[in-house]
């Protein structure tokens, strides 16, 4: 194996790609726990109406997170019948970025953002993730380094402000250890009116993407 890997997302075990950066699929069997220290989670909103050109397109990261990782053996179903649950604090949402705009995000826009997010979503708005079906890339083998990384999926339940509907993450993983993945979600899908300002002609647009990224730390043999 080589060093620690980059990051990437909360999720799928890609059996193909770990065979072919010369790892062990025994490696990641067990329970994995992450934190942000893991990874990170990012929500990324565009602009629509008539004075869009004024506004931003953000990224905002998801502060405080958890998820667990479980991948049985191999007699145990192995990578298809891995878990993965999540649970975001839609209260700890920042600003990182803000391109496009009649002029740069200042840090008391950043500020107002954070406080108009949390008084549509709820102070303490938290959204969950489970798993129903985890699905590795069907490739026999994956791309070597340098090459396009092996993909997969995750199916499961969003649930969030106490409506859940099926969301699927695709997931990539371009070394061992690495994940990372994204997804669509429509705010009015649970019960989210997307903001708007400037009398209906600056809006969010209903989908905004969801994009996460961890490292998945190998499991020493008999420790899992």
């Amino acid at each position: 194996m080589t060093g620690p890997p980059d990051r990437g997302p909360a999720g799928t075990l890609d059996l193909a790609q770990v065979r072919a950066y010369g790892g062990a699929v025994a490696d990641f069997t067990g329970t994995h726990e992450l934190r942000p220290g893991s990874g990170r989670v990012l929500v990324k909103t565009g602009r629509a109406g008539l004075a869009a050109r004024a506004g931003h397109d953000l990224t905002l990261e998801i502060v405080r997170w958890s998820a667990r990782v479980t991948v049985p053996d191999a007699e145990g179903g192995g990578l298809s019948a891995a878990t993965v649950t999540a649970e975001l604090d839609l209260g700890s949402l920042a600003v990182r970025e803000g391109t496009g705009g009649a002029k740069p995000l200042t840090e008391r826009d950043r500020r107002d953002i954070q406080g108009t997010a949390g008084k549509i979503l709820g102070e303490a708005a938290k959204a969950t993730f489970t798993s129903s079906r985890v699905i590795p890339s069907s490739s026999a083998s994956a791309a070597p380094a340098g090459g396009t990384p092996a993909g997969g999926a995750i199916e499961g339940m969003l649930t969030m402000r106490g409506t859940s509907r099926p969301l699927r993450l695709q997931v990539v993983s371009p070394a061992p250890g690495q994940y990372r993945g994204s997804a669509t979600v429509k705010q009015t899908d649970f019960g989210i009116t997307p903001y708007s300002g400037f009398f209906g002609t600056l809006k969010l647009k209903d989908e905004i993407g969801v994009e996460f990224e961890v490292t998945i730390e190998e499991i020493p043999n008999g420790s899992a």
